[in-house]
This record gives structure tokens, C-alpha cells and sequence, in this order.
């Protein structure tokens, strides 16, 4: 019987356990794609318990908590932090085979080098640890991400956003280099009341008056300008069910644009709100391509599934599950940038775990760049199916359709400064999957051009294909 997370952890033979002490362990993070507040960084927030470290704003937990028949006022609601995570390690014994589980576990070890195993009987004692531990300078916002080895955050943001947090990180000299990502979801979400507001603020931050098809581009430009001179390398869509192909068409577009700004995003067709994403996808695509941006595109998500719970606690609560994917409109779309506008280096995810496959084959048929680059990539496994077998599914059907070996790897797409060891997880699963390639006979056992593959997808396939400088 093998230790509980031993320092072997997930590494079942010996090349694997060679590939990940020697070279993947040592490897920095990139962090390409994630949700941390930027204004945490900036001023290096302090963390109070761990309670607010874990549990605040992480559906993970709150649909695990949930999965547990925990009362609501212990996970969202007025419960103390306190009785927040005791409610937490009260679960813990039922989460066998949860990532959540090895991820709870890694983080203890990792930042506060507490092994014990958390349930009923060690909340709280691991509680106060580690208030004690949070009150220390050491664990500060800014000192968690030092600790983590991580060289550069993609933060997520609005065009709109004035990215002054971003300039102040900057200006302040932290050394891990933390740059916007251009999140413009809420531009053509045209089906959603606000939409007025919206446009104002947008078109507050860009200097243009947002009346028309033409003004909304014209802004966004401005805001691409400015999201490039703070650094930005990339863009990230939200494709939440994603769109019924329909050719851009501009006065089409138009059209909707004008129901959409007359109603408030009341009175706006299904139809309207398809071809109106699909020409702005297709426009903003071409100024990617222009400025040598990645487009990452994460789809397939059905939002709020329990309309109930929605209107109780409002959205990113925990209540999204798997949706469909459109793969012929994926197609469709990919197509129509690639010879109408421009096809910039994209990321697909599929929030699916069965359409793995099917994305392997789409990005295969646009791999045109010729300059020792894909084009086109898979995300890693994401959401729901970044498990050891998420994992291992998604990077074994990559490897059967494309090559392996220029897979960009992990990211957190968290909301957590202790979610670093993620990469960490990551990187064992793949160096397992590696090794076992080698010690079965599919792949030769040579040491320089292993170490340089397992190199290559933990860091340096990331740092080539956004060319991020660090």
C-alpha cells in the first residue's frame, strides 16, 4: 500500500517519477488564463482565514458542500468563516475520487506544511494553524505567488475596465508579470437587460459615443489599443452555448444591434443575437491576428441551470453544468475568419469531455501557420473534467490527432492565489501518462528529448505561443 500522497504521488513508474522530480517539479508556472482580482495583487492584500482563502466565490466547493446536503447559510450565506470551513472539512471523507479532495490536501501541504488529514476531527485545529499562519507578512497576496514559482498571470477583464490596478502592479515593480486579458463577453450579450448601461460605461472608457454597429467596433478598437499597450496577449471568449453559425453579415448585424439598444436587450431574437456574436467574433478575430494575439474560446457551458438558485444567489454560484457544442458551427466560424478576415492562434475548450475528439480533428483541418507553430490548440482539460482522468482522456486524444508535443499544458482559470499547485497535479498526471508511453515500448527511452518534451508542454510551449517576454 502506497502512502497518502506520498513524494511519489500519481507517479506509477520509474521514468515518471524521473520526468517529474528532475525537470517538470523545478519548472516555474505561467498562468495564461485566470480569474484572480488584479486589485488583490496590487495592493497585496492580506487574507484573514482560511475560510475566505478557500471558500469565497469557489463553486467547487459550494456544489461539493451542496453534493453533501450542507445547508446553504454554510455555504453562501451568513454562517461564519468559522463554521464555513468546519461545514468544509465536514465533507472531506465523502469526496473520494474528487480532485477536490487531492487539491485541498496539496494546498495544506504546500503553503502551510500542515499533513494532517482534514475531516471533523482536525477542522479546528488546522483552523487556527493556519490563522496564525495568514496573520504572517509571508502570506501575504503578493508572497503566496512568489512562493508558487509563478513568473506570469493572465488576469480576465472587461474592456472597459480602466486597468489601473494592472499599472500600479507594474509601476510598483512586481516582479511576476501580471497582464490583462480582453474578456468583451458583455458586448454582445445583446439578449440581456443593462445592455444601455453598458454601452455607456464602454463607450466612457473607449471616448465614443456607442450608438450603432460601427461606434461598438470603433470602441472596442480604442480598447484593444489601450489592453496592448498595458501588455495584453491575449483574448478570452465566453461562448456559453455557443452560436448557431449565421454569416456575418454587417447590415444584419445592425439590425439586431438597433433592437437590441431600443429595447435595452429585452425584445432581441435568438437570430439577432446569433449573427450579431458571429460578425463581432469574426471582426474582433481579425484585430487579434493584427496585434499577434491568442484568441482562447471556452464553450459548450450552460448557465444557471437551476433558475431558482439563480434568482436567489445571481450567477457563477455553482449552478452551470456541461451544455452542447456545436461542432459543425465551431467549424463554420473557424472557416469564415480563416478566409474572410484572420484567424489568429486560438485555444479551443470544450467544457465536454466527449467532444475531445472531435476538437482534435477541428484543429488539425487549420494548422496553416507555417512558422513552427500551431495555429490552432486544445485547451486542457477544464471545469468539470480537470480530474486525473479528465486530464489524462483529453491529453491521450490530443496525442492520438495532433501532436502532443506543442500542447501548451495548465492553467489555474481560478480564483485562489493557493490554486498554484494545480500545475503541480497536472504535471505528475502528465509525467505518468509520458512515462507509461515509454515503459510500454511506445515511445524510446531518450533522456534529452523526454526532458525537452516535458519542458516544453510545462512551460515553454506557453511562453512561444502567446510570446509572453519574461
Amino acid at each position: 500500500m502506497k502512502n497518502f500522497m506520498g513524494r511519489n504521488f500519481l507517479l506509477t513508474n520509474e521514468t515518471a517519477k524521473t520526468l517529474f522530480h528532475r525537470y517538470a517539479e523545478r519548472l516555474p508556472i505561467i498562468d495564461y488564463h485566470c480569474h484572480v482580482p488584479p486589485r488583490d495583487i496590487a495592493e497585496d492584500r492580506r487574507i484573514s482565514n482560511i475560510a475566505e482563502l478557500w471558500l469565497g466565490g469557489d463553486h467547487y466547493k459550494w456544489r461539493a458542500m451542496r453534493s453533501c446536503g450542507v445547508e446553504e447559510k454554510f455555504i453562501t450565506g451568513n454562517a461564519s468563516d468559522y463554521e464555513k470551513f468546519r461545514a468544509y472539512a465536514s465533507i472531506m471523507p465523502s469526496l473520494i475520487g474528487n480532485p477536490l479532495y487531492h487539491w485541498t490536501h496539496l494546498e495544506l501541504r504546500r503553503y502551510f506544511g500542515i499533513t494532517d488529514i482534514l475531516d471533523k476531527s482536525t477542522a479546528d485545529a488546522i483552523w487556527q494553524a493556519t490563522s496564525e499562519m495568514l496573520a504572517e507578512p509571508e502570506f501575504s497576496v503578493q508572497n503566496l505567488i512568489r512562493r508558487s514559482d509563478v513568473e506570469l498571470i493572465c488576469t480576465t477583464d472587461d474592456p472597459a475596465d480602466s486597468l489601473e490596478y494592472h499599472k500600479k502592479i507594474r509601476d510598483d515593480g512586481f516582479e511576476t508579470k501580471v497582464l490583462p486579458a480582453f474578456r468583451p463577453d458583455k458586448c454582445f450579450n445583446i439578449n440581456k437587460p443593462g445592455l444601455g448601461a453598458y454601452y455607456e460605461k464602454l463607450g466612457t472608457a473607449a471616448g465614443t459615443e456607442i450608438r450603432d454597429l460601427a461606434s461598438l467596433k470603433d470602441a472596442l478598437v480604442k480598447r484593444l489599443d489601450f489592453f496592448e499597450e498595458m501588455g495584453c496577449r491575449t483574448a478570452d471568449h465566453g461562448l456559453d452555448e455557443f452560436p448557431m453559425f449565421v454569416e456575418p453579415n454587417p447590415y444584419a448585424a445592425e439590425q439586431a444591434m438597433k433592437a437590441a439598444l431600443s429595447s435595452d436587450g429585452r425584445d432581441v431574437s435568438p437570430e439577432q443575437l446569433s449573427v450579431l456574436k458571429c460578425e463581432m467574433l469574426a471582426f474582433l478575430a481579425g484585430e487579434y491576428a493584427k496585434r499577434g494575439w491568442v484568441m482562447q474560446l471556452h464553450m459548450g457551458v450552460y448557465r444557471n441551470a437551476n433558475a431558482k438558485m439563480m434568482k436567489a444567489l445571481g450567477p457563477d454560484t455553482g449552478f452551470d453544468v456541461i451544455g452542447e457544442l456545436g461542432i459543425p458551427s465551431v467549424i463554420r466560424l473557424l472557416d469564415w475568419m480563416d478566409s474572410k478576415t484572420a484567424l489568429p492562434r486560438t485555444i479551443l475548450y470544450s467544457i465536454d469531455p466527449t467532444q475531445n475528439a472531435a476538437l482534435g480533428s477541428v484543429i488539425g483541418a487549420f494548422q496553416t501557420a507555417g512558422d513552427g507553430f500551431p495555429k490552432l490548440m486544445q485547451g486542457s482539460a477544464w471545469w468539470f473534467n480537470d480530474s486525473i482522468d479528465g486530464m489524462r482522456e483529453q491529453m491521450k486524444q490530443l496525442a492520438n490527432l495532433s501532436a502532443f508535443g506543442k500542447f501548451c499544458g495548465m492553467l489555474t482559470d481560478s480564483r485562489s492565489f493557493t490554486s498554484y499547485p494545480r500545475h503541480e497535479y497536472f504535471r505528475r498526471i502528465l509525467c505518468d501518462l509520458i512515462g507509461s508511453w515509454v515503459e510500454d515500448g511506445l515511445y524510446p527511452f531518450d533522456p534529452d528529448a523526454l526532458a525537452m518534451l516535458v519542458t516544453d508542454i510545462c512551460y515553454n510551449n506557453t511562453k512561444n505561443f502567446f510570446g509572453f517576454r519574461i
